[in-house]
C-alpha cells in the first residue's frame, strides 16, 4: 500500500474519533442545556466579578464583605437598568399604540395610491408572506439547538441557578479549579492548569473589552436617538447595550428598534438618519473597537468573530452566538499554551506533600503527607 495512503488513513481516523468525541460533547451539552447555558453565564459574569471582589480583597475589605458588594453591584446595575426601561416603556406605550396605527394606516394608504398601486389582497398578501418569514429567522434564533427554555419554570431554574453556581465561583473558585486540575493525570497538570491560567486571563479580559464596547455602541446610538427626539430612548439604549455582547450583530439587530421608532414617530427620512447613525456606530465598532481593542485583548481575528459568530448562531441560536467568541478565544489560547511547551519547565507540586498547588485565583495550601 502507498505510502501516502497509509499516512491519510492514520490521519482519517484520528480525525474521525476526534470528530466523534466531539459530536457526544455537543450532544451531552444539548441535552443538558439547561444547566449548561446558566453555568456558562455564571463564568461569564465571575469573570467580571472575579477581579472586582479581589480589588476590594486587596484594599483590606474582608473576604465575604466584597464578594456582598461585588453580587449587589451587579443586581442594582442591571436591576436599574431593566427598571428604567420598563418605567419609559410603560409611560409612552399608550402614544406609541397610537402612533403605531395611524403609520399602519398612512402606509396602506401610500401603497393603494402611490406609485406601486397595490390592491388591499396585495398588501395583506404580502404582510403574512412577510409576517412567516419573520417567525421562521425568529424561531431560527430563539429557538436554536442550546435553547434556555421555553417556560417560565425554566428562566426562573435558569437565573437561579446562575446566581448559585456565581456565588460558589465568587467564594470558593480556587478549590473549583483546584478539583478539576487533580482531575487529570499527575503528568498533565501543569499543563492544563497553565493552560487555565491563560484562558481566565483571556476570558476577564474579554469580558471588561466587551462591557467597554457594548457601553460605547449603546451610548452611540442612543445619543444618536436622543438627538433625533425620538422616544424610548432609554430602552433603545438598554437593548443596544445587552444586544452588544453578542458581536458584530448585535448591535445593528437590536438597534433596528431604534429605526422603527424613527419610521413610526418621525417618518422616512428622520428612519434613514437613525440607520446611518447606527451603521456608523457599528463601522466605528468594526473597524477601531473590534480590531485593536478586542483584537488585543482576545487575540481573534475579525474575521474569526464574524464567522464564529454566524456558526454559534446556526448551532445554537443566541446563546450559540453569545458565547461563540469569548469559547473561540478561551480555546485559541489554551490550546496554544499547550502547544508552547512552556508548562514543561514548572511541574505541578504532588499533592501529598506539604506544598502549595498551583491553583487559578491563589494557592490553597495543602495538608502535609499522612506518616506511613
Amino acid at each position: 500500500m502507498p505510502r501516502g495512503v497509509r499516512v491519510a488513513g492514520a490521519w482519517s481516523w484520528r480525525l474521525l474519533a476526534i470528530a466523534g468525541v466531539i459530536a457526544v460533547l455537543i450532544f451531552l451539552v444539548v441535552q443538558l442545556r439547561l444547566i449548561v447555558i446558566p453555568l456558562l453565564i455564571a463564568v461569564l459574569i465571575g469573570a467580571l466579578l472575579v477581579p472586582f471582589s479581589a480589588f476590594l480583597h486587596r484594599h483590606h475589605w474582608p473576604r465575604w464583605i466584597a464578594i456582598v458588594t461585588a453580587l449587589l453591584t451587579l443586581i442594582i446595575v442591571i436591576g436599574g437598568l431593566f427598571y428604567l426601561a420598563i418605567w419609559e416603556v410603560t409611560r409612552e406605550s399608550s402614544s406609541l399604540s397610537a402612533q403605531s396605527i395611524t403609520a399602519y394606516k398612512d402606509l396602506r394608504a401610500w401603497l393603494t395610491t402611490g406609485p406601486l398601486g397595490l390592491t388591499p389582497a396585495q398588501i395583506d398578501g404580502y404582510l403574512k408572506q412577510l409576517g412567516s418569514a419573520f417567525q421562521q429567522q425568529s424561531q431560527f434564533f430563539i429557538s436554536g439547538a442550546l435553547s434556555v427554555g421555553t417556560t417560565v419554570g425554566h428562566v426562573l431554574t435558569g437565573v437561579l441557578l446562575t446566581l448559585f453556581s456565581l456565588i460558589f465561583i465568587l467564594i470558593d473558585g480556587k478549590g473549583i479549579w483546584n478539583w478539576i486540575v487533580h482531575i487529570f493525570p499527575h503528568k498533565a497538570r501543569a499543563a492544563v492548569d497553565g493552560a487555565g491560567h491563560a484562558g481566565w486571563a483571556t476570558l476577564t479580559s474579554f469580558v471588561k473589552v466587551q462591557v467597554l464596547v457594548a457601553t460605547i455602541d449603546a451610548i452611540g446610538i442612543g445619543l444618536g436617538a436622543l438627538i433625533l427626539g425620538l422616544p424610548l430612548v432609554i430602552p433603545i439604549t438598554v437593548l443596544v447595550f445587552l444586544g452588544s455582547f453578542i458581536p458584530i450583530v448585535g448591535a445593528v439587530l437590536t438597534g433596528t428598534l431604534a429605526v422603527f421608532i424613527a419610521l413610526i414617530f418621525k417618518g422616512w427620512v428622520f428612519a434613514l438618519i437613525m440607520l446611518l447613525i447606527i451603521l456608523g456606530v457599528q463601522q466605528l465598532e468594526g473597524h477601531v473597537l473590534q480590531p485593536f481593542i478586542m483584537g488585543t485583548a482576545v487575540k481573534v481575528h475579525p474575521l474569526a468573530v464574524v464567522l464564529v459568530v454566524a456558526a454559534g448562531s446556526l448551532l445554537a441560536g443566541i446563546p450559540g452566538a453569545l458565547f461563540a467568541v469569548p469559547f473561540a478565544a478561551v480555546l485559541n489560547v489554551m490550546v496554544r499554551y499547550v502547544s508552547s511547551g512552556v508548562w514543561r519547565t514548572a511541574p505541578p507540586s504532588d499533592p501529598s506533600i506539604d506544598e502549595p498547588i498551583p491553583v487559578l485565583w491563589e494557592t490553597v495550601p495543602r495538608p502535609a503527607r499522612r506518616p506511613r
